[in-house]
């Protein structure tokens, strides 16, 4: 009996304690648990980056490379919530080319999921944190790493889906009034990837730009006698002939030769395809507007919209038609 009575104050006790403890772990956010180290399943997502100045493969975490791009794409005193888009768009165009969910990979390198070379249709620039501490110097690192890391953190695994997919999650740095769509530029249409209108990047350092270009200096780099068709045109070198939906040039006569806007773009080294041309006498001025090919988010415009109070979720449903924001899950 004594024994008995000992056993039943020892229950009451563990119940006594045991109850308060189960109160507080039913009251933890998932938040909580990742604060103390517990991982989540994303967590062990590890992609294939191929490290195109190292011409090496290495194997990371998911989120580990989405710091590094956010790090590399964005500028860093940017608003959180413009972070967390980019994050977002960062990790969902990893996603659509990872072999873990069903993705091809990097054509050009077998075993890659995807490349840091950003020039490359399946790449995106990234940075190590050691390139953050050079490039940001110490002072800049304590400041902006807690503010990329929580802008990953705080997107941790969502994604830009269109019907059940995740997108093609393109951007670029400044729309100039609207963006394009892809089959304006690219040629293909994405039913996500539509024109849409830009009002909040008027601030960017590269919303407008100025090169001229003497006669001698256009000929060089188009392949054209520009002042035998001035002569055949009444001293006319330039003249746009097309414009694409959202304002951007698509088709310019220059020097007697007709050329995609885009075409121009790359040769004359333009920071953007909506452009204007002035004559002077020395030659021909190009007033060009945004920078970029204009496709999908607007990065100074989605800090922009931040700064007014939009989340990550309204910049991205407003550059992506149609999308959805949300978790992914492998195959």
């Amino acid at each position: 009996m004594k024994y008995g009575i000992g056993a039943m104050i020892l229950g009451v006790a563990v119940i006594v304690i045991f109850i308060p403890m189960l109160v507080v772990m039913s009251l933890r956010g998932p938040g909580d648990y990742a604060s103390r180290g517990v991982k989540s399943k994303a967590d062990n997502i590890k992609i294939k980056v191929y490290l195109h100045e190292e011409d090496r493969i290495v194997d990371m975490d998911l989120e580990e490379y989405v710091q590094g791009v956010v790090a590399a794409e964005m500028p860093a005193e940017f608003h959180v919530e413009a972070l967390k888009a980019q994050a977002v768009a960062a990790r969902t165009f990893a996603v659509k080319h990872m072999g873990a969910f069903g993705g091809s990979g990097y054509a050009d390198k077998p075993g890659a999921d995807i490349t840091t070379d950003f020039r490359q249709a399946q790449g995106q620039a990234w940075i190590s944190q050691e390139k953050m501490k050079q490039r940001w110097g110490a002072a800049g690192y304590q400041k902006y790493w807690p503010k990329i890391n929580q802008a990953v953190d705080g997107t941790r695994s969502m994604v830009v889906v269109f019907q059940g997919q995740p997108i093609n999650a393109v951007f670029h740095s400044t729309s100039g009034e609207k963006t394009a769509s892809a089959k304006e530029v690219w040629g293909y249409d994405f039913p996500y990837l539509r024109s849409v209108a830009c009002t909040w990047d008027q601030q960017s350092p590269r919303y407008l730009d100025v090169k001229a270009y003497s006669l001698d200096e256009l000929d060089k780099r188009l392949g054209t006698d520009v002042k035998t068709a001035a002569v055949s045109t009444g001293g006319q070198v330039a003249q746009v002939l097309d414009k694409t939906e959202s304002g951007r040039v698509d088709k310019v006569r220059i020097g007697g030769i007709i050329f995609a806007g885009q075409q121009v773009r790359e040769k004359l080294e333009l920071r953007s395809n909506t452009f204007s041309i002035r004559q002077g006498e020395a030659g021909l001025e190009f007033i060009t507007t945004g920078y970029g090919h204009g496709v999908g988010l607007c990065q100074y415009g989605a800090n922009g919209m931040a700064k007014e109070g939009k989340t990550y979720k309204d910049i991205l449903t407003y550059y992506y038609s149609g999308v959805t924001v949300e978790k992914a899950s492998s195959h």
